[in-house]
């Protein structure tokens, strides 16, 4: 009797426990549940990378504000920077705080519901030289407790998150190093008499860098900019050109910093110091035939073996990772000297091209070169983006890019093999052609039909959106006379055409590459796009207006009417469960787009305080 109740009291005791610990387990379960949902609410909330996530995608998974209630959209808040000239900063927002950058490198964070300000860094250049490629930056970066940024005087800043306190302050080049190319050189050229320069080959920075674990990613742009000059009676817009001779460029590169400390760790450089001649095939790699002389160019060779030394290839353009390959890919600029290309024979890899790096150590995995010998400016300037395809009944990890030749190039994201091109997205014209005496009419142009503009990815839709320009010019090219003191011996410039131009908001579908709808708007779209799980897209133009259209058929569902052009990519995010959507309201220079300095976000209802 005695040892059946001791056993009974024993199991219920046991039984007691266990149920402490099954109630113990499920709180415990419950509570990881929901701090997993929390921190899912969280991540979706913020816009925590330049492009939302590493894969660069530009969509928001908020579906607040949607094609049925978009209409309700009003201005939430606006921010005055007191900086004006092209803004593009594209804003980081975390625990409810917004980051931007703007042109001339300040450093701001407002609070993202009400727009107040809570710190500024103020950008003073540590040596008042020449812009190479003019005011703007592409935005920061956020991690480990600082805000980090690159600068027009080539610097990478790291700076305390709640203070904006600079903690550290790394150079990567020196910004006036290399020569540039002096109005003096084209002073008989009578399409660019009167003309004002606004850039030159020399090192800056302006791309948003990209953190990976303790890595931070920055590159150096100006590399190969060539002589940009301002033309009255070109309505304010940049005419492009480059001069052989000289020594003009520079060799653009992409390094890793550590992110506590600023110290290099790895650098790639975009030319080689062997083998960027390259094979100078006659034809583009995937069969577009170039106008081109390669037995010309290996004659020359032996005259310019030390051309990798000013080779160019800026990286203009935040990297895509993928965390489980351990590689990152980055588009690269055009060579120097720019257009005018007798002194640099070959291919001159690898400029103009998608590359794939080591993340560990920058060694280069793979590289496929849209141009080889570019003479156009056809810089790989649009952020890469990664997706997966169904091909063939199997899932292939690929990277596309949206190039300035009119086509989106899909391509296997291991082994770099052209997968696909989409249809053209813009009108080509005389694609590939040499500049003449009299000018050769040339569609896509130095301006692209996509330049530095993020496109958007709907994983739902399997669709890329695209903000594309339309903007013919004229090729010419004019041979120079040598003289003590005057190396140049040709330059080769665009001038834009005196006809319309046009932006071209477009949708193209996956895997096949079609384009499912598109949209001209007045003029070329510069700025870039964001798809949201609401059944939107959002985009600005130089005229001022920032439209919502459906990712459906690309129809207009709202817009506001901003007194600058709105020329940065748009964001959103979420503060205490009410979406914004927020953008850069300052223009861009280069296509004459009215230069102001406003933030904007706006949210259902918005703000009856707010103008």
């Amino acid at each position: 009797m005695m040892r059946g109740a001791g056993n009974e009291w024993a199991n219920g005791n046991d039984m007691k426990e266990c149920g402490r610990g099954v109630t113990v387990w499920l709180l415990t379960t419950i509570a990881s549940i929901s701090a997993a949902a929390a921190d899912l609410q969280r991540r979706e909330a913020d816009w925590p990378l330049y492009g939302h996530n590493y894969a660069n995608h530009r969509f928001s998974p908020l579906r607040q504000i949607h094609r049925d209630n978009v209409t309700r959209l009003r201005l939430a808040w606006r921010y005055t920077t007191d900086k004006r000239g092209s803004f593009q900063t594209s804003p980081i927002v975390q625990n409810d705080v917004l980051y931007l950058t703007t042109p001339l490198n300040d450093v701001i964070a407002l609070d993202a519901e009400s727009g107040t300000e809570l710190w500024r860094y103020r950008h003073r250049r540590r040596k008042d030289h020449s812009l190479c490629c003019g005011p703007a930056n592409r935005g920061p970066a956020v991690a480990h407790g600082k805000v980090y940024t690159v600068t027009v005087d080539v610097r990478l800043l790291a700076l305390d998150r709640a203070t904006g306190k600079v903690l550290w302050d790394t150079p990567m080049a020196i910004p006036d190093a290399g020569h540039a190319e002096p109005l003096q050189a084209v002073s008989g050229i009578g399409e660019l008499q009167g003309a004002r320069v606004t850039g030159h080959s020399g090192y800056g920075a302006n791309m948003a860098p990209q953190v990976v674990g303790e890595k931070i990613l920055a590159g150096v742009t100006g590399a190969g900019y060539g002589l940009h000059l301002e033309l009255e009676q070109r309505n304010g817009r940049t005419t492009v050109g480059g001069l052989s001779g000289g020594s003009h460029g520079l060799r653009g590169f992409l390094a890793a910093y550590d992110a506590h400390t600023g110290t290099e760790l790895w650098r790639w450089y975009s030319v080689p110091e062997q083998g960027w001649e390259g094979e100078m095939a006659a034809a583009t790699a995937y069969g577009v035939p170039m106008q081109r002389d390669p037995t010309g160019e290996r004659e020359a060779l032996a005259r310019h073996r030390d051309s990798w030394r000013h080779g160019g290839g800026s990286i203009w353009t935040t990297p895509a990772v993928d965390t489980e390959l351990g590689l990152i890919y980055l588009g690269t600029g055009n060579p120097a000297p720019q257009m005018a290309d007798t002194t640099r024979p070959g291919d001159n890899l690898y400029t103009v091209s998608l590359v794939a790096l080591e993340l560990e150590t920058g060694r280069l995995r793979w590289h496929y070169q849209q141009v080889p010998h570019d003479r156009w400016g056809y810089d790989v300037a649009s952020p890469p983006v990664l997706f997966e395809l169904e091909l063939g009944g199997n899932t292939v990890k690929a990277v596309g890019q949206a190039s300035k030749l009119g086509w989106f190039f899909v391509h296997d994201r291991q082994s770099g093999r052209l997968l696909f091109r989409s249809q053209a997205f813009v009108p080509q014209e005389n694609l590939f052609a040499a500049p003449t005496d009299k000018g050769t009419r040339i569609a896509p142009s130095t301006f692209g039909a996509v330049s530095w503009s993020p496109t958007a990815y709907h994983p739902d839709l399997k669709t890329i959106f695209i903000a594309a320009i339309h903007q013919p010019s004229w090729f010419y090219s004019r041979p120079l006379e040598p003289s003590p003191g005057r190396p140049w011996t040709h330059v080769s410039f665009f001038l834009p055409a005196a006809e319309e131009s046009w932006g071209a908001l477009t949708a193209v579908q996956l895997p096949d590459g079609a384009i499912r709808w598109q949209q001209r708007t007045p003029e070329p779209l510069v700025g870039g796009v964001l798809a949201t799980a609401g059944g939107l897209i959002f985009t600005g133009q130089g005229n001022g207006r920032f439209i919502a259209a459906d990712t459906e058929t690309g129809r207009e569902l709202w817009h506001y009417q901003a007194p600058y052009g709105v020329n940065a990519p748009p964001i959103s995010y979420a503060v205490n469960n009410r979406q914004y959507v927020a953008v850069a309201a300052g223009g861009n220079a280069l296509f004459g787009y009215a230069t102001g300095d406003l933030v904007l976000a706006f949210t259902l209802d918005g703000n009856s305080n707010a103008q």
